[in-house]
C-alpha cells in the first residue's frame, strides 16, 4: 500500500489576516449603527448635512464587503490596495466636519470611527513596523486636522494608534523571523532523517561488498589484491562521504537581529564570489582513503572560497610528493585545526622523509613542486608552509593561511 504525503503549511500571518477581516466588517457596522443611534451619546445632535455621512458611509459598507478578499492573504493584500484603503479612512475622518460643524468642538467619533485602526493594522500586518508608522502618522495628521483646535483626549487617541500600530507591527516581523527558522530547522531535520536512511542503504550492501572485495582480494592475492586494495579505497572514500552528509554544502547558523539564520555555504566560482565563505572541510574530505586519514573539526572551517582552494590545492600537492617520493605504500595523515585568527592543515606520512639539502638541489634542477605547488600558493595567500622532515622517519608539512589574508592575485604554478 502507497504511502501517502502529508504536507504541513504553517502560516503564523493566516490567523492574522481572519482577524482583520473580522475586524473591518465589525467596525464597518459598528461605525454605521453608531452614526445612526449612537450620536446623541457623545452630546451630538444629527448631522447637519446628512447625505455627506449617508453617502460615505453607504461607500464604505460596500468597500469593506468588496475588498474582503484582499485582506485574507498578504499575497492579495497589495500596495496599491493599502494605500486605497487609507485613502477611504483618511476621507471619512476629513468628511465628518462636512457633516457636522459642530464636531471640531468635541471628542466624538469620526465618521469612520474604528474602522481607520484596521487600515492601519493591514499595513502593519503586510509590511512590519515600518509601514505601520508611515500609515498611522497619516491617520495621526487626518484627525489633528479634523479637530481643528485639538484637546488632549485627541493627543492621547493619536499616540496609543500610532503605538499600537508600531508593536504589531514588529510583532509581525518576529513572527515571521521565527517561522522561517522553524521552516529551516523543518527542512535540515527531514535532510537529516533521508541522509541517514541513504546511509543504512548504503551501508547494507554497497559498503559491505566493497569490504567483502577487499578481503577475498587479499586472500586470492595477485591482481585481485590489487582489485581488493582498490575496493578497500572506495569504501573508505564512501563512508566518509556518507558520514559527512553526501552532500557537501555546510550549514552556518548565525544570529541576526531578525532571528535566528542558517545559511547553506558553497564553494563559489571565479568573479566576485570568490570572496564568499567556504568550508574547507569539504574540499579535503575527498582525499581520505584507505592510505589517507583525514582529521577534521566539528564544526565548519570557513575561509574565502578563492583561499580554500588554493589552500587544498597545496594539501594535494603534498599528498602527490607522499605517493610519489614516499612510495605506495606509505600511510599518510591530514590534520585540520582551525585558530581564531588562521587555519592550519598538516600533511604527515611515514616515509623514508627527505634527505637533507634535497629540496634545494631539487629546486636547482628545476623541479619546483615544493616551491611553486606549496609554498608559492600559501605566500600568495598571506600564509606560510614549513616543511620538516627526519630521514626515515617521514616528512610533515605544516601549511598556515590566515582567515583575512591579502591575497596577491599572481597565480602560482603547479609544475612539480
Amino acid at each position: 500500500m502507497a504511502k501517502r504525503e502529508r504536507v504541513v503549511r504553517m502560516s503564523v500571518e493566516l490567523p492574522l489576516w481572519r482577524a482583520l477581516t473580522g475586524y473591518r466588517v465589525l467596525t464597518m457596522i459598528y461605525a454605521v449603527l453608531l452614526a445612526i443611534f449612537g450620536r446623541d451619546n457623545f452630546g451630538q445632535q444629527r448631522f447637519e448635512r446628512p447625505w455627506v455621512a449617508v453617502a460615505y458611509l453607504a461607500f464604505l459598507f460596500v468597500w469593506t464587503l468588496a475588498t474582503l478578499p484582499k485582506v485574507r492573504s498578504a499575497a492579495n493584500c497589495t500596495k496599491r490596495f493599502l494605500v486605497a484603503d487609507l485613502v477611504v479612512a483618511l476621507t471619512g475622518i476629513l468628511l465628518t466636519p462636512l457633516a457636522d460643524v459642530d464636531s471640531q468642538s468635541f471628542d466624538g467619533p469620526t465618521l469612520p470611527s474604528i474602522w481607520t485602526a484596521g487600515a492601519v493594522l493591514a499595513f502593519a500586518i503586510k509590511g512590519g513596523w515600518r509601514w505601520a508608522a508611515f500609515a498611522s502618522t497619516f491617520v495621526a495628521a487626518a484627525n489633528i486636522i479634523q479637530r481643528g483646535e485639538p484637546s488632549r483626549d485627541t493627543y492621547h487617541n493619536v499616540l496609543l494608534v500610532w503605538v499600537a500600530s508600531i508593536a504589531i507591527g514588529y510583532v509581525v516581523e518576529v513572527a515571521r523571523a521565527s517561522e522561517r527558522t522553524l521552516a529551516r530547522a523543518l527542512e535540515i531535520e527531514a535532510a537529516t532523517r533521508e541522509r541517514e536512511r541513504l546511509a543504512r542503504d548504503i551501508h547494507d550492501s554497497v559498503l559491505q561488498v566493497l569490504a567483502m572485495v577487499q578481503r577475498r582480494g587479499a586472500a586470492i592475492g595477485g591482481e585481485a589484491a590489487d582489485l581488493g586494495r582498490m575496493a578497500g579505497e572506495q569504501e573508505v572514500a564512501l563512508r566518509t562521504l556518507v558520514s559527512s552528509g553526501l552532500v557537501p554544502p555546510t550549514r552556518v547558523s548565525e544570529d541576526a537581529a531578525e532571528g535566528a539564520v542558517v545559511r547553506t555555504v558553497e564553494v563559489d566560482e571565479e568573479g566576485p564570489a570568490a570572496t564568499a565563505p567556504c568550508d574547507l572541510r569539504a574540499l579535503l574530505a575527498p582525499h581520505a582513503g584507505s592510505r589517507t586519514s583525514f582529521a577534521e573539526p566539528g564544526a565548519p572551517v570557513l575561509l574565502p572560497a578563492a583561499s580554500a582552494r588554493e589552500l587544498a590545492a597545496a594539501v594535494s600537492a603534498a599528498l602527490d610528493n607522499v605517493r610519489v617520493h614516499a612510495g605506495p605504500d606509505a600511510q599518510a595523515w591530514i590534520l585540520v585545526e582551525d585558530e581564531p585568527d588562521e587555519v592550519i592543515v598538516t600533511v604527515r606520512d611515514d616515509g623514508p622523509g627527505i634527505p637533507e639539502g634535497r629540496l634545494a638541489q631539487a629546486e636547482g634542477e628545476g623541479r619546483l613542486g615544493v616551491a611553486l605547488s606549496i609554498r608559492g600558493r600559501l605566500r600568495d595567500l598571506g600564509g606560510t608552509a614549513e616543511l620538516i622532515s627526519v630521514p626515515g622517519q617521514g616528512c610533515e608539512v605544516e601549511l598556515k593561511v590566515p582567515k583575512a589574508p591579502k591575497v596577491s592575485r599572481g597565480k602560482a604554478g603547479t609544475a612539480r
